[in-house]
């Protein structure tokens, strides 16, 4: 079995926001796939199934973006999954709006997100789906603004094409090696 995790925020004033595009890609898995997302246990919405005869949790965390590991930390300890097994989707400021880059393992570049799946996993090495959402100018306190708000007519055009690259991403990672699924999207525009 193996366990993809879209990072954002739970409740409906953050749906579709730069923040929650890995909720989107979740969502976009789970209704190609006919995966019901009905299950709701350590503090995660997730669903079971099958994509491309793999076994796979498709999984939201809902304890908000910067405690995301507290809920895929037991998920992964009650599957005996290890993070080998986990691929996480996550917004990137540091990329584009429109543009997805496939990692195998790094930093966390300043997510909050994924400095808490490090701290809860104990790895740094962890398959990453990254979204690109672009970067505001300014402060701090305008880049939090930023990424809880809605994308912008001109980067919803380039938005809906990576949501689904990443999800055909993510499922192509099930039956084929990383490092391949990596040159194949991160070659493509």
């Amino acid at each position: 079995m193996k366990i993809i995790v879209g990072l954002g925020n739970p409740g409906s004033e953050y749906q579709h926001t730069r923040h929650n595009i890995g909720f989107e890609v979740i969502d976009k898995l789970a209704s190609r796939y006919h995966i019901a997302l009905t299950k709701n246990k350590f503090n995660a919405l997730f669903g079971k199934g099958i994509i491309d005869g793999e076994e796979v949790l498709l999984v939201k965390p809902l304890t908000y973006m910067n405690a995301s590991g507290e809920a895929v930390g037991p998920l992964i300890r009650f599957y005996k999954l290890s993070s080998s097994d986990l691929l996480v989707i996550h917004d990137d400021m540091d990329l584009p709006a429109g543009k997805i880059r496939l990692r195998q393992k790094g930093s966390a570049g300043g997510h909050n997100g994924l400095k808490s799946l490090f701290r809860h996993l104990h790895t740094e090495e962890i398959k990453r789906i990254k979204v690109g959402v672009g970067h505001p100018p300014g402060s701090h306190e305008e880049v939090i603004k930023y990424v809880l708000e809605g994308f912008s007519k001109e980067d919803k055009v380039l938005i809906e094409p990576a949501i689904n690259r990443a999800q055909e991403a993510a499922a192509a990672w099930l039956t084929t090696p990383f490092p391949q699924v990596m040159n194949k999207y991160n070659a493509n525009k």
